[in-house]
């Protein structure tokens, strides 16, 4: 996965959220490489889009196609917000499946399709097990009605990770059913650990703050990971190589989940 791979077969992606952090490092990458990439985001991207909507998750179809036609070789999820509030809901899990199912069509026009979704380590922590089981059917306004009362109640943190366990989720359950598995199509996500971005600086700025952020999440691999060091591992995941690993959630996360976990998690 190294940055001087060489592009031999030019590739077509839509990348969301490329407008900064992840999403802006996995374009980045991409085009580097020689690809094409069409970057969705609220604004100042190729495509704009407000994927917590159904207005722009619904139009993103036909703007993809407008701009590149009827094939996309990868789909890369990255969009999503970390708000204590219901709009991290609207994003971070429906704007994503609404994503990949929508573009769904023009992956299986390609002769090497590919998708990925970021999800995080958060996925492993505390979360809200009604908010998930609300996510997991898609009741969409059941959902976004118990985040606004979670925040409500001053547990809005219990949102953020709710979110990436059912997107997650719906990775490894969606991967291997005939839609993508039988199309052809390897589905995966990425678990990001602690990324170095403007929303995280502060936070690491005194080592107070740092060793705060470090126990909830131990990075004993090099700590933080800048956005490239994800954007890598998406760049992988929807190349044309990986032919058979689906339905996993890779966490890029320094060693965070070996150390919460630890070794025994295949019992």
């Amino acid at each position: 996965m190294s940055t001087a791979s060489a592009c031999t077969t030019p590739r077509t992606y839509v990348v969301t959220g490329a407008g900064s952090g992840i999403g802006a490092a996995t374009a980045a990458l991409l085009r580097s490489r020689g690809h094409r990439v069409v970057g969705v985001d609220l604004r100042g991207s190729d495509i704009d889009a407000d994927l917590s909507t159904d207005a722009g998750r619904g139009s993103l179809a036909d703007a993809v196609r407008e701009a590149i036609g009827d094939t996309v070789d990868g789909v890369i999820a990255v969009a999503g917000v970390a708000l204590p509030t219901s709009l991290t809901v609207r994003v971070n899990y429906f704007g994503a499946v609404a994503t990949l199912e929508a573009l769904l069509p023009l992956l299986r026009n390609s002769p090497a399709p590919r998708a990925a979704v970021v999800a995080s380590f958060s996925a492993l922590q505390q979360n809200d097990a009604q908010l998930v089981d609300l996510l997991r059917v898609g009741d969409e306004d059941a959902a976004v009605a118990r985040a606004d009362g979670l925040a409500a109640e001053g547990l809005g943190d219990l949102i953020y990770p709710s979110t990436k366990r059912a997107i997650a989720e719906w990775v490894r359950e969606r991967a291997v059913t005939p839609e993508w598995a039988a199309s052809g199509i390897p589905l995966n996500a990425v678990g990001p650990g602690i990324i170095l971005t403007p929303m995280t600086e502060p936070l690491l700025a005194t080592p107070e703050g740092r060793d705060a952020l470090m126990q909830v999440v131990p990075m004993p691999l090099a700590g933080p990971a800048r956005p490239e060091a994800i954007a890598e591992v998406l760049a992988w995941l929807t190349d044309a190589p990986n032919a058979h690993m689906t339905g996993q959630v890779v966490f890029v996360d320094g060693g965070a989940d070996a150390v919460i976990r630890g070794p025994r998690v295949f019992d």
